[in-house]
């Protein structure tokens, strides 16, 4: 099986000056846990919703309340994200996007047809696909 087959080709992006209310946003509004950030259509990051919930104010914060959304419209997308991105080519098999995930400790591949993005498998896609194939 190869990643194309198994990878969602509905990607969001944002750019790196996407600020933390949008990127919580739109985690907040879709069904995945993975935001991919481009820069003049070249991919040069990710984050994960755990960069976003580690990034926001705690309840017991000591900042005003005025403060918070101030310094919350200062953080980017450029701050949050994990560069270098690892990514997996669109006619790759499924086993060597797993071994990299593990290898990296990761749980996303952007999925890459040479330069431009074609994708995103996320570990999720490739659990879902060795559970169905057992059935």
């Amino acid at each position: 099986m190869l990643v194309h087959q198994l990878m969602s080709s509905h990607v969001v992006t944002v750019g790196l000056e996407t600020t933390l209310p949008e990127l919580a946003q739109i985690l907040g509004t879709q069904h995945f846990r993975h935001l991919l950030v481009m820069d003049n259509q070249r991919l040069v990051g990710v984050i994960t919703d755990r960069d976003i919930r580690r990034a926001l104010p705690s309840d017991a914060t000591s900042l005003a309340k005025w403060e918070i959304p101030y310094l919350m419209h200062k953080i980017t997308a450029k701050e949050l994200m994990h560069a270098p991105v690892h990514s997996v080519l669109l006619d790759a098999p499924i086993s060597y996007a797993a071994q990299q995930m593990l290898k990296y400790n990761i749980s996303c591949l952007p999925v890459l047809d040479g330069d431009t993005l074609r994708g995103i498998i996320t570990s999720s896609d490739i659990l879902k696909a060795v559970a169905e194939k057992k059935n």
